[in-house]
């Protein structure tokens, strides 16, 4: 049986950049993936299609999170296409929110970020844990930035990946008992839509080398670097570790 024979997993976000990377990748692995989406459907559509093309097994989830009733929007549309078992969760859904030091940064985008970021895979997982089995994984989309250099222009979104960290140490304390691990996995730049702006095209060449050369392997990450991980972290061989906030920046701040 293949690694992930037999499991679900839910990926929030799952449709687009690392989101995509990871519900394939766990695809690829065995799992029955739910593609979480907020808005895109035509994108979670395809990323459907791609994981049934290559033999796997995925759905589609639709709900909006980070607004009132939205994690249990997610359920409802999960449970009505599934058994209502887990045993994979990834919370991975989220923005970098408007880039402002703390001088431009509003209340009101101050919230909204909050919200996707941090309040949602609270109540995400807080709903996820009756239909979670035994045995199961939680993992958390954290950030190169809590652990790394501090970028002003990113302060309320790296706010709010420090307390995703914090969420990932104590969770995985209270489920140790069910033998759940929960495990924080954390990017530095990598090459997605989301980043496209200032890292892809001609104009933007000054951009990408500053990016390569943070690394010690000389490169710009690409989601499927991240979706790798995931997966180990979603396996039985990363059994004995939980709690752990893992680096995923290619070595970027050391």
């Amino acid at each position: 049986m293949s690694a992930l024979g037999g499991r679900t997993a839910l990926v929030t976000g799952g449709s687009r950049g690392i989101g995509r990377a990871i519900s394939e990748r766990l695809a690829r692995d065995g799992a029955r993936v739910a593609v979480h989406y907020g808005h895109n459907e035509a994108a979670a559509e395809e990323t459907v299609a791609a994981i049934e093309a290559a033999g796997g097994r995925a759905f589609t989830v639709h709900a909006e999170l980070g607004v009132p009733g939205g994690a249990e929007a997610l359920w409802s549309a999960f449970d009505a296409r599934s058994d209502g078992r887990l045993d994979i969760l990834v919370n991975n859904a989220g923005t970098a929110g408007a880039r402002e030091p703390i001088s431009g940064t509003t209340e009101a985008e101050f919230d909204r970020v909050f919200a996707l970021n941090t309040k949602a895979p609270f109540f995400v997982t807080r709903s996820a844990l009756s239909r979670l089995r035994d045995g199961g994984r939680i993992i958390n989309t954290s950030t190169g930035l809590t652990h790394g250099a501090a970028m002003p222009e990113l302060i309320a979104y790296s706010m709010t990946k420090g307390a995703i960290d914090v969420f990932t140490a104590t969770l995985a304390k209270e489920l140790g008992p069910r033998g759940i691990t929960v495990n924080a996995v954390a990017p530095g730049v990598v090459d997605t839509d989301m980043n496209a702006d200032w890292l892809r095209g001609e104009e933007n060449a000054g951009a990408r080398e500053a990016v390569r050369a943070m690394s010690p392997l000389g490169r710009i990450a690409d989601a499927t670097d991240i979706g790798d991980i995931v997966a180990f972290l979603a396996s039985d061989d990363s059994r004995w570790g939980t709690g752990q906030w893992i680096d995923a920046t290619g070595g970027s701040f050391l």
